[in-house]
């Protein structure tokens, strides 16, 4: 056995998949699986195809060269680098896009190897991170495109909650259906795709306030965790640990909760602070910083305390638990999305598929 490592179970994984996109396909909305989170874990994305994902997002080009194999759409999410538009044409079909700068060298590269390469184009209806925010702008760029050569237009999108956490709600996804209409008569253009989000948008669907039109959804999130990003709640039929966290100890100890001395900065720049509460019985795990932010990870035993970490140490209070723990025991935590995301990039992390 080799820790820290993260357990993924494969059929609860496909589960959740198979859940979300029944719930979306009954709305007449396609989903997007996005692989990020678990860097593309081949295995993982083929449990998501199983489940009924019928197009592949991820963020990074070097996930989508992994995945090259399944024969499935590809969708770029983060707005391509122009430096690696040779790459976005290569490895993606579709990709989000918000700078004609951008789209017409993904033009001149599609080009060269005699592609066409689709288009979503991002809005920006309030959260402040990608997407035109100008409406006179996105059809000055909408004008652009569709003279370009090797490039499709598919579709108009949005990205809410990532940034400014501002929350997808009926009337701003209304104003992605109003500017397809507007495109549509402006320029006799009849877009396909009308992607409405994240996970974040979930809550839409449950609550039936979901705008007729929104046709796409991008899933990362809901699937791995079984929960919807918006408000935090969990999905009816899903599961929230498909993914856990193992990790060892490798000290036990009775030692005083304040430390002894004169107290500076921590190995992170921070002066940290410390209540007095006597003599603790005090557990170090393998596993610290550079692999897991503490603040993401819950302790399965709920009466262990996570007091600290430092780059390769994680420091619990032990002295409440049931349990009898030593020396090579080994403890259990779920997870959060950015531990995911942390411990999945971490090559110190064991991932192991059950």
């Amino acid at each position: 056995m080799c820790y820290p490592r993260v357990e993924i179970n494969l059929v609860k994984i496909r589960n959740n998949t198979k859940k979300l996109v029944e719930m979306c396909n009954e709305n007449n909305i396609d989903v997007v699986g996005v692989t990020k989170v678990f860097c593309g874990k081949p295995k993982i994305v083929r449990e998501m195809v199983k489940g009924g994902i019928r197009v592949i997002g991820d963020s990074r080009i070097e996930n989508l060269k992994k995945l090259k194999r399944f024969k499935l759409p590809k969708l770029l999410l983060r707005l391509p680098m122009i430096s690696e538009a040779e790459e976005v044409v290569q490895y993606a079909d579709i990709s989000l896009n918000s700078e004609i700068s951008t789209i017409r060298r993904l033009s001149k590269e599609a080009k060269k190897r005699n592609l066409r390469h689709k288009i979503i184009l991002m809005v920006d209806l309030g959260d402040l991170r990608e997407g035109i925010f100008d409406e006179e702008e996105i059809f000055e760029t909408v004008e652009i495109m569709i003279s370009l050569d090797n490039i499709d237009l598919i579709g108009i999108g949005t990205n809410l909650t990532c940034y400014g956490g501002i929350l997808p709600e009926k009337s701003n996804l209304q104003r992605l259906l109003t500017l397809k209409e507007t495109i549509r008569k402006k320029y006799k253009l009849n877009l396909k795709v009308v992607s409405g989000g994240n996970s974040s948008s979930l809550h839409l669907i449950e609550e039936g306030d979901m705008p007729k039109g929104i046709n796409q959804l991008r899933l990362g999130e809901s699937i791995v965790l079984g929960r919807e990003t918006a408000y935090g709640n969990t999905i009816e039929d899903t599961y929230q640990d498909a993914m856990t966290l193992q990790c060892e100890i490798i000290e036990l100890q009775d030692k005083p909760s304040l430390p002894i001395g004169t107290i500076g900065m921590d190995a992170f720049g921070n002066v940290p602070s410390f209540n007095d509460k006597g003599i603790r019985k005090r557990a170090i795990c393998a596993i610290g910083r550079q692999d897991v932010d503490p603040t993401d990870i819950l302790p399965g035993d709920k009466n262990v305390e996570i007091i600290g970490s430092s780059s390769d140490h994680l420091i619990l209070d032990v002295t409440d638990s049931n349990e009898n723990y030593s020396v090579g025991s080994i403890l259990r935590f779920s997870l959060k999305y950015g531990s995911v995301l942390s411990l999945f990039t971490s090559e110190y992390v064991k991932k192991i598929y059950v």
